[in-house]
């Protein structure tokens, strides 16, 4: 036999709640006999009916399930129960004691143990279609159909329901949950509301703690937590990550869905439910990050913190709604106080982030003149930090930043016209930080014996956080001012490097390079020019530039100075001094020399045999005429 739908079967009068007018009423009392005729085949049709799904009664009745044997009858029987209770209610104003109105409460109780069965197999055989998954992902679906209009279609066409428009599962999942609200209607109205939420209560609980379970939700304790190491605690962080977002899209918001379905007629019932099912998992989950967040704290140990408390954050409406329950508060204030700890933690590990880089008291110079090992660490934690600017723009909003003295002004941090928004507050604190460490970088420059090598050091610093400003997200935060603010720095390092670094080698050269002068004296210049280039040629080819850019600009930079210059005197003097002397060997270097020499610096590889190489290239080219 087909199945109908459930509109037909469901709210279509019962040809037995209505006698027809071929009953017999005694004329001395119409109204009186026409209530107790229609009493009377009420509890017959329940009787009938009940009787025949009695499980005690019923081989058939114990291995079937009434709602997925035939829908429509399964309407009747609820109807038949609804019919049985309207004539208990008439009993009772008869006769509180009659025999009649005992024998409908017995029968109510089988009836009763009946929807009980069927509500607890429904809840059990539809576990994959009633899943929090399904029923939060057809949220928008319940919304546009309502159960009424559901049943009526289904009546109509349930084929539709099959369709484009509407998977397999979500047909099933409304099915039952239409069922589910139906049965559970009944038995509230007839007094078994305790009955019916207890099998609830138990079902769904078991599969939301399955779920969490298998999410990787567990109970631990603070001092669970703070002995464990922190790789393992790590691994931990990243499964609860990962938990927070199903449970919140899917698990806990598809129970707040069903139990207010399930229970739509009685909200009270759905809050009692619902805070029974979710409470305790939820409390375990919303618990941890405070754990978490009292645990030591490192600097390192920033950026799984600032994952939590953006989980919760990104998360909070979601969590406000769901549980917004007065019964469920608590699952709210732990929520909040996982986020204040989680703050507060953050907090202190940028003031401990700070502390170190100011007590940093490494002496020992970088070789070349390098990019420090504090530089790299700093930038790349600050560059990282910057990827969070959201969440640390809500974490630090009210939190005051205390600036030490400082070697530089306030405007080489901040940015000018910004207003003072979260925003650009951890714009501020962001660009303190990097002060911090370039005020340090300061100090450690003077540890190189050579000023130049000094200034060096400085400029590729600086470069490098320059350049991972300009390549991530700190470049939005800081801004151009302050980026074009630090390039111009840089130049002038480096115009300060190559004024110390190469003034000895120009000054060897005569101010003007074309002037007369007497062989001699031109001999003199140009073996202390030789000199002077030879001694800073061996030495800078120690140093570094760390950016191949900036290592080109230099060296175009030095070259534009001194190889034009050199020219000038070379091609005055070299007849002059291969006349004086018979040969123009005191010219080591020609022009063309000087910058294959100027290739080599700056690599730190300290190639001393690259000086023979340029020399005999040299040697080659004082044979010309």
């Amino acid at each position: 036999m087909p199945r109908k739908g459930m509109r037909s079967v469901f709210f279509k009068p019962s040809p037995l709640s209505f006698p027809s007018s071929s009953v017999s009423m005694p004329s001395s009392s119409p109204r009186r006999s026409f209530s107790d005729s229609l009493m009377e085949e009420n509890i017959e049709f329940a009787r009938s009916l009940i009787a025949k799904w009695d499980s005690d009664q019923s081989n058939y009745a114990n291995i079937t399930s009434l709602f997925n044997d035939s829908r429509r009858e399964a309407r009747q029987y609820l109807d038949a129960v609804r019919g049985l209770q309207s004539a208990m209610q008439v009993l009772v104003t008869q006769d509180s004691t009659s025999q009649k109105l005992v024998d409908a409460q017995l029968l109510m109780q089988v009836a009763m143990k009946r929807l009980e069965k069927e509500f607890y197999q429904i809840l059990s055989a539809n576990r994959e279609h009633l899943d929090p998954d399904t029923v939060s992902s057809r949220s928008s679906t319940t919304e546009r159909i309502s159960v009424s209009d559901y049943d009526e279609e289904y009546s109509e066409d349930e084929s539709r329901f099959a369709g484009d428009s509407i998977s397999e599962t979500e047909r099933v999942s409304m099915i039952a949950m239409a069922d589910l609200k139906a049965i559970a209607d009944s038995m509230i109205l007839a007094g078994y509301g305790k009955e019916c939420v207890k099998i609830y209560k138990i079902v769904r609980k078991s599969i939301v703690d399955e779920a969490l379970y298998h999410l990787g939700v567990e109970k631990m304790s603070f001092s669970q937590i703070q002995k464990m190491d922190w790789e393992v605690l790590e691994i931990k962080i990243k499964i609860w990550l990962n938990a927070i977002k199903v449970a919140v899209e899917t698990l806990f918001s598809g129970e707040r869905i069903l139990s207010d379905h399930v229970f739509a007629n009685s909200g009270q019932i759905a809050e009692a439910c619902f805070s029974e099912i979710t409470i305790e998992g939820a409390m375990c989950l919303f618990g941890f990050p405070e754990l978490v967040a009292k645990c030591k704290k490192t600097p390192e140990k920033i950026f799984r913190t600032l994952d939590l408390y953006e989980a919760i954050s990104v998360n909070w409406p979601q969590i406000e709604s769901i549980f917004s329950f007065d019964s469920t508060s608590a699952v709210r204030s732990q929520a909040v106080t996982s986020l204040l700890k989680l703050g507060e933690a953050v907090r202190t590990m940028l003031t401990d982030f700070e502390s170190a880089i100011q007590k940093d008291s490494s002496k020992t110079p970088v070789p070349g003149g390098g990019v420090h090992p504090l530089t790299r660490y700093v930038m790349n934690y600050i560059t990282f930090l910057a990827d969070y600017s959201g969440v640390l723009a809500d974490i630090v909003a009210d939190w005051p930043l205390t600036m030490a003295q400082s070697p530089l002004p306030e405007s080489y941090f901040r940015s000018p016209g910004r207003e003072e928004n979260p925003s650009s507050k951890i714009s501020i604190r962001l660009a303190w930080l990097i002060l911090v460490v370039l005020c340090k970088l300061d100090g450690k420059a003077e540890f190189y014996k050579d000023v130049a090598h000094s200034y060096l050091f400085l400029a590729n610093n600086l470069q490098y956080v320059v350049v991972k400003v300009r390549t991530s997200n700190l470049g939005i935060l800081l801004g151009e001012d302050w980026l074009a603010k630090h390039e111009a720095k840089v130049k002038e390092y480096v115009s300060k490097y190559e004024r110390m670094g190469w003034g000895k080698v120009l000054s060897a050269l005569p101010d003007n390079p074309t002037a007369d002068m007497p062989p001699e004296k031109a001999r003199l210049f140009c073996k202390s020019f030789n000199a002077a280039f030879l001694e800073v040629y061996r030495k800078q080819s120690t140093w570094i530039a760390s950016e191949s850019k900036l290592r080109d600009e230099i060296r175009v930079s030095i070259a534009s100075k001194l190889v034009p210059r050199y020219r000038e005197f070379y091609e005055k003097h070299r007849i002059g001094l291969k006349r004086e002397s018979g040969s123009d060997s005191v010219l080591k270097f020609s022009p063309d020399d000087l910058g294959k020499y100027l290739s080599d610096i700056l690599y730190g590889k300290g190639d001393s045999g690259s000086v023979s190489s340029h020399s005999s290239s040299s040697s080659r080219h004082s044979n010309r005429p």
